[in-house]
Parts: C-alpha cells; structure tokens; sequence
C-alpha cells in the first residue's frame, strides 16, 4: 500500500462514522483521492450542522438566561448528546465551557462523538485538564479512536501531552491514523516520551492489524525521528521490519 491508500483508508473510515454505517459499505471509495474524501465528509458534516441552525441559534440563546449547573442537568436528562453536540457549534464559548466541565465524563464523551470540532474549538480549548483527561479515558475505554483524533488538533499541547499519558501504545497508533491533520503526527510524535516511539513499533509488530497504522505513521514522521527508528526494527516480524526499512530510506 501506498501513502496515498493509507490516506484514504483513514478518510473512509472518519467519513463512515459521519454517515452512520459500515466502513465496508464504502470501499469502493478506496481509489478516490483522500482530499476530496475529506472535502466531502466535511461537507457532509456542514450539511447536519447547519440543517436546523436557526432553531439552534435561538436555543443558544435561551440557554444563556439559565444558571450553568441546571443547563448541564437539563443537557443530560432533555437534550441528549446530539443535539448537546449541535448547540456548542454555537454557543458562546465561555458558557460552553462552563457547562461541559459540569457534565459527567460518560456523557461528555458521547456528546464528543457527535461534535464537529471546527465548530467548538475555543471550547474544546477552554475544557479543564481533569475534565478532558476523564473523557479522554472514557473514549479510549470505547476504542472511540477516531473522536480522539478529531480533538488533537484543537487542545493545547500541554494537555495533548498528559492525555497520551493515558493510551496505550495500540491506541495512539490507531489515533494517529486518523487525525484530521496528518501533518500534526511528527509533532504530536515529538510529545511523547523519547521512549516510546520505539514501544509504538514494537506494539506494531505484535499485531498485525496494527500495521498499517504503524506504517502510515512513519510516513509522517521526520528525517530525524525516522533516523532514530532505523537500529529498533530488527526485532520486527519479516514483513513489517522490510516495509518500515523501505518507508523510512
């Protein structure tokens, strides 16, 4: 597989998830370009977004007249996650925080999974660590790779840093696979400990399903971080260690 199939597999399954169905329902998009998948997925999510903008709007702004801890009670026990997720792409952004950090984790979590993070960065900004690392655990818990992804590129990296503290090195692996910005991947690399990249590839090589994550990350690593990989692979299954020699040259 090239870096381009990489790209696209990653675009299919983050466009699955938007379209509610079975990410080999869409294999036959394997061969189109991974940007134009993105392009279509984001607007496909504007298209959700924006269906009912008028009524959320005015919902935002009845919601600005309620004290912070009875909106988050009325979030969890009237709104439900979804339209929680619709209304924060038009919040005003201090309420917006101030209600999360008075959600529970497990139902913040699942309001992250319907949000588009575009629409609610300076939210997702403005969250407490303790509040995004509950929810970060709550995710990995689910094996909800692809919302992690969303949201590395809207936290600041201090919180980035302690919330891969939190998951496993098969977990990173496959977050990586599908951030929204693939460029991101050498710098989110270089927050980790020095020692584990090389446990990352080790993790790789002790599942196979783990490498074609492993792979695409070396693709978007830098010379120097792909130098310091070279004398790790020996220990690498046959397949993997003569693919990751050939991706790192």
């Amino acid at each position: 597989m090239t870096a381009e199939d990489y790209a696209a597999e990653a675009e299919i399954l983050k466009l699955a998830r938007v379209l509610g169905v079975e990410p080999a329902r869409l294999g036959y998009l394997a061969r189109v370009d991974a940007d134009d998948l993105q392009a279509f997925r984001e607007q496909v999510t504007d298209t959700l977004f924006d269906a009912n903008i008028a009524v959320l709007q005015r919902m935002a702004l009845a919601a600005r007249l309620l004290p912070g801890a009875v909106l988050a009670k009325i979030a969890e026990k009237v709104f439900g996650p979804l339209l929680c997720a619709r209304i924060a792409g038009v919040v005003d952004p201090a309420r917006g925080v101030d209600v999360a950090k008075r959600l529970h984790p497990r139902f913040l979590a699942e309001v992250a999974a319907e949000l588009d993070p575009r629409r609610a960065s300076a939210i997702i900004s403005g969250i407490p660590l303790d509040t995004v690392l509950a929810v970060a655990n709550e995710l990995a818990r689910k094996k909800d790779w692809i919302t992690l992804g969303r949201f590395v590129g809207h936290l600041p990296d201090p919180t980035v840093r302690r919330a891969l503290e939190e998951i496993d090195d098969p977990g990173l692996l496959r977050i990586a696979f599908v951030l929204d910005d693939k460029n991101r991947i050498d710098h989110v690399v270089g927050l980790l400990p020095a020692h584990r990249l090389g446990r990352l590839i080790t993790a790789a090589g002790a599942d196979e399903e783990l490498w074609t994550p492993a792979l695409d990350m070396l693709n978007h690593l830098g010379e120097a971080r792909r130098a310091t990989l070279a004398p790790m692979l020996g220990g690498l299954p046959d397949g993997l260690r003569e693919r990751a020699q050939a991706t790192i040259k």
